[in-house]
């Protein structure tokens, strides 16, 4: 899933130069991709609970792969490209929904407790590192050809299909699914009791990817413009910041077992950081200094991430669960979709604006889970208020 707007990322400047496009026409790639995942993981969610992870997941790599080879022949082979690109990516959107999302229900299918929170920072952890390696990739295959991108989604999605059909085994004493009208009551009686803090930690993941894919639109057009770095190095540099939130992910996962008074603290302490870094970067643009900055942003987004992911897939029992933590997917890919386009807008108004509207933002987030996200024990079983995980079991 990662690798689906990530290794685009650095191709950008010879997409718009190559299709005489606009910077926003080229943001768009990235947001059809995005919006047509938010839209369908709730209904891949739904029928991940309601059949199996696996007969989603399946599919969904072929929907992913066969809109990337759309994409990579109409770019190759047709006149006007654009508007296939823009199905193909939308078709790759839509496969891309039952990947990642239904793989962290079904972590939580798999795993329990400690184990748990540490399998999904492993989750986050690869999930990132997909960020890391996606603009080498890209930037290498690039130097080739631009669109030679698109032909790599069908190459990974086969080895990826044939991993999962052969290698992932879901246990096999699944419950009979209940009727959709007492599948729905059930969520929402989750919502209407528990929807304050659960938004509130949705709202948390979506900021970081939001903010995460916007920096990376400014420095990918910042790279080149401003300082002429192209190809591999280009890549490398885009990755730097990732391989920060990745390594930070992980550590943050193996640590905060179901420990939920410390997972709203870390949470805290990474909106902080954010907020930290995106008001200091306003003011510098020596680009060492400015990569060391941002890497202040990536630590903040490695210490919410996992915590988000494990309060989520924790907090409802396994007949909900694929809905639930689907929905938070829905969240994330709108935040990757509305970050390129809106820190395009940002870039022709302001450099200072961007970067203090960005501050201001992560900061309100950040005080907003310190409001309502309220957790009171160590081990979250007795004084948490995510009750409803032990009720709907």
């Amino acid at each position: 899933m990662t690798l689906g707007n990530s290794m685009l990322i650095p191709i950008f400047p010879n997409m718009k130069s190559a299709l005489d496009i606009s910077q926003m026409q080229v943001s768009l790639t990235i947001t059809v991709f995005s919006i047509a995942g938010a839209i369908f993981i709730p209904i891949v969610g739904y029928l991940s609970d309601r059949f199996s992870r696996k007969v989603v997941i399946i599919p969904s790599l072929f929907l992913f792969g066969f809109g990337g080879l759309l994409a990579g022949l109409a770019a190759a082979f047709f006149s006007n490209p654009y508007i296939w690109i823009l199905v193909g990516r939308a078709i790759q959107g839509i496969g891309a929904a039952g990947t990642a999302p239904v793989a962290m229900a079904l972590t939580g299918d798999l795993f329990k407790g400690g184990e748990q929170s540490r399998v999904l920072g492993i989750f986050e952890a690869s999930n990132g590192l997909g960020k890391v390696l996606s603009p080498i990739i890209g930037s290498i295959l690039g130097l080739m050809i631009w669109h030679l991108v698109f032909f790599a989604f069908p190459a990974i999605s086969l080895v990826s299909l044939l991993l999962v059909l052969f290698f992932v085994k879901e246990k096999a004493n699944r419950l009979s699914p209940p009727p959709f009208r007492k599948y729905a009551n059930g969520l929402f009686s989750v919502f209407k009791h528990e929807g304050r803090w659960l938004f509130t930690v949705y709202l948390a993941g979506g900021t970081c990817l939001f903010t995460l894919f916007g920096v990376l639109f400014f420095l990918s057009d910042e790279l080149e413009n401003q300082y002429s770095i192209y190809g591999v190095v280009k890549g490398l540099i885009l990755a730097i910041p990732l391989l920060v939130m990745v390594t930070t992910s992980y550590i943050t996962g193996s640590k905060i077992g179901k420990n939920m008074e410390k997972m709203k603290k870390l949470q805290l302490i990474g909106f902080a950081l954010m907020t930290l870094s995106y008001s200091l970067l306003a003011f510098f643009d020596q680009m060492i200094l400015f990569l060391s900055i941002l890497a202040i942003s990536s630590v903040g987004s490695g210490l919410i991430l996992p915590c988000v992911n494990s309060l989520i897939t924790g907090s409802v029992g396994k007949k909900r669960r694929g809905f639930v933590t689907s929905l938070y997917g829905s969240v994330r890919f709108l935040g990757v979709a509305l970050g390129p386009p809106i820190f395009s807008r940002l870039m022709d108004w302001s450099r200072l604006g961007m970067f203090i509207s960005v501050a201001a933002f992560t900061l309100i987030v950040g005080l907003l889970v310190l409001l309502l996200l309220h957790v009171k024990g160590k081990d979250g079983k007795k004084k948490s208020n995510t009750k409803f995980r032990y009720k709907y079991v």
